[in-house]
């Protein structure tokens, strides 16, 4: 081992443990004292003092400041402990492994673990439970056969790290096998396998297994109210925040960030206020950046603009992020001159703007065709920055390009980087040639789609309103026959409405509502309202593609 001294403060005023010496040189005495220290002057005091009375090389008081370091942040000062350490056993090991894999250094984590066997100490349940929280599935896999060798695989600690480091590797499969062998699945270990379900799409599955716990802590409250947020069920998200609400639980950080995005999607503006209102008069809560920028970005999605800018101001240190949410929310309103003023204001201040900062920029250019404009902040990304532009910035100029007519650049560009290319790229093209009725670029996209193996309804119905909108409807026949075959239906289009602080949602055809008959009946008298004060039907490139027939809750008025 190299010798590296111990990083200790010298102590500035006289501890309490000199009070009585013989009483807290007492190892249990000290190593509570150790346990309860909540500040790094306290700890390095007693630390000194273990160096001055020479029992720093004390096992458990070594493996006490060791931990004890590492959870307080200042790992260094626990690696040199360890350095100076003769013959670290499997306590010392543990305890290094996990400080830096708490505090974010997983290279090193996984260099102690390796470093282990070199010096012939055998890991326990512990040292697994660590490493496998910084591992990635590659690692993983391995670090489960060493748990089969060692003995340990049937330990619950070590059982529960292998769910989550399957879970985020994407293999819910192991996951699921782990989590089925574990004869007692305890909170932790279902709400780990509840995260991988929501991190891989299976909301389902993840909310059986929620329904099925027993016990539930705040955590996995939160896990399941933002895997329906983050899979656009934002409505079934706030439905459950108010049933953990009723439960007599306090949602966390995690919690009300996954509400606040829930609120935006479906436009819930009295639930976000409420959400605001709640995290403003509890004191657990700081409205710091993160929140900031989530009630920042969830105000614009509701429609007010105005509480996005009282946010924004009111928020003293603001870093990139909040930059970010402002500029966006001025994005989503249209309001370009205030997202470049901002983006010139980041500029001035020397804070190194993100890929989400040019993502906000570029999309508030589109909405008024500031072609010269996103031209240039688009290569000022390489140029000045040196960041790479990605596809998300791409898909940002083709919308801008193709609202300005511009079709023949903006399907170049998205040529340029047609492997990486999205679904949404593409539709943005089609939109683009529907807007401008150029039925042949149209065809030649939905081609390049049908090639990529990403012709989703969307693709579909997109190039029938092609159609519809030139008056080829032997084209929108055609559309509606390949769907058909192909076995494609249209996603029904949703809508959404707050009334007294619960959301009811509208689906386009939707003949199952208790309430169906009531709702068709006050559609048809708005109908016959808006007729009356002088509006008409705009059924020009409406097309269901087969269908079951929802213009009612679909068709547009324009003024005549």
């Amino acid at each position: 081992m190299s010798s590296i001294s111990p990083i200790v403060t010298q102590p500035t005023t006289h501890f309490s443990i000199n009070a009585n010496k013989n009483q807290y040189q007492q190892p249990e005495n000290l190593t509570l004292l150790i346990e309860k220290s909540k500040s790094i002057k306290h700890l390095t005091q007693i630390h000194a003092f273990l160096i001055r009375r020479g029992l720093e090389t004390q096992t458990i008081l070594n493996f006490k400041l060791l931990k004890s370091y590492s959870s307080l942040g200042h790992v260094q000062n626990s690696l040199s402990i360890f350095n100076t350490t003769e013959n670290p056993n499997v306590y010392s090991y543990t305890a290094i492994i996990h400080g830096h894999a708490t505090n974010g250094l997983h290279e090193q984590a996984l260099h102690f673990y390796t470093q282990m066997f070199t010096e012939k100490v055998e890991p326990n349940a512990f040292t697994l439970s660590s490493v496998l929280k910084v591992s990635t599935l590659k690692t993983g896999k391995s670090l489960h056969c060493h748990a089969y060798k060692l003995g340990v695989e049937s330990n619950n600690y070590v059982r529960t790290s292998l769910i989550d480091v399957y879970a985020r590797g994407g293999d819910v499969v192991s996951a699921r096998k782990v989590f089925d062998k574990m004869p007692e699945k305890n909170i932790i270990s279902s709400t780990a396998m509840i995260t991988g379900y929501t991190k891989n799409g299976d909301i389902d599955e993840a909310r059986k297994l929620f329904n099925a716990m027993d016990g539930k802590d705040v955590v996995s409250w939160t896990v399941i109210i933002g895997g329906y947020a983050q899979h656009k069920s934002p409505n079934e998200a706030l439905i459950l925040f108010r049933k953990m609400m009723r439960s007599g639980l306090r949602p966390n950080d995690a919690t009300m960030l996954a509400v606040l995005s829930a609120c935006g999607q479906v436009g819930a503006l009295e639930s976000g206020r409420w959400a605001h209102s709640y995290l403003t008069h509890n004191k657990t809560f700081t409205i710091d950046a993160r929140v900031g920028s989530a009630l920042i970005d969830m105000y614009a999605k509701c429609g007010s603009l105005e509480d996005s800018r009282s946010v924004f101001d009111g928020i003293r240190d603001k870093d990139v992020i909040v930059y970010n949410a402002m500029i966006g929310a001025y994005a989503i309103h249209g309001h370009t001159k205030d997202a470049l003023d901002l983006f010139r204001k980041i500029r001035e201040n020397g804070l190194p703007p993100t890929d989400v900062t040019f993502i906000g920029v570029l999309s508030s250019c589109a909405h008024v065709g500031a072609v010269s404009d996103a031209r240039a902040i688009f290569d000022s990304m390489e140029k000045e920055y040196g960041m790479k532009p990605k596809v998300e910035h791409y898909g940002c100029m083709v919308n801008l390009l193709g609202r300005a007519g511009r079709l023949d650049e903006a399907y170049g560009l998205a040529m340029s980087v047609a492997e990486q290319a999205d679904p949404v790229i593409w539709g943005t093209l089609l939109d683009a040639c529907r807007l401008h009725k150029n039925v042949g670029l149209g065809e030649k996209i939905f081609e390049q789609v049908v090639a990529c193996g990403e012709a989703g309804s969307g693709a579909h119905v997109l190039l029938s309103n092609i159609y519809a909108g030139s008056g080829d409807w032997n084209g929108v026949s055609r559309m509606r026959a390949r769907m058909k075959e192909c076995g494609v239906r249209k996603e029904p289009g949703c809508s959404s409405i707050e009334v007294d602080g619960e959301v009811h949602e509208f689906v386009a055809g939707d003949v199952k509502h208790p309430r169906a008959e009531e709702i068709y009946g006050m559609l048809g008298k708005m109908s016959g309202w808006v007729k009356e004060r002088g509006y008409a039907a705009q059924t020009k490139g409406v097309c269901s593609c087969g269908e079951v027939s929802c213009t009612l809750v679909s068709t547009t008025y324009v003024s005549t």
